[in-house]
């Protein structure tokens, strides 16, 4: 499962990013890891952004991002 499958107000644990090159190390320093729990705040309408905390912090990322990024739901 990915993250931009992931509904608004869910839990979930990063499993793997599966961009490369700039994209997926810019995702990887802002807190997108392997084991890094976090949550979708918000969604932005017709597939805009995604609001997310992670890490304490709150950032937007773009849906295909989103995309390239595995995880596991958590429990709520």
């Amino acid at each position: 499962m990915t993250l931009s499958e992931v509904p608004s107000g869910a839990e979930f644990k990063v499993k793997k990013v599966n961009l490369g090159k700039e994209v997926g190390k810019r995702l990887a320093d802002m807190g997108f890891t392997e084991g890094t729990e976090g949550r979708i705040v918000r969604r932005g309408i017709f597939h805009g952004p995604l609001e997310i905390r992670i890490l304490g912090y709150e950032i937007l990322i773009r849906n295909f991002e989103a995309s390239g990024i595995e995880i596991e739901p958590l429990a709520a």
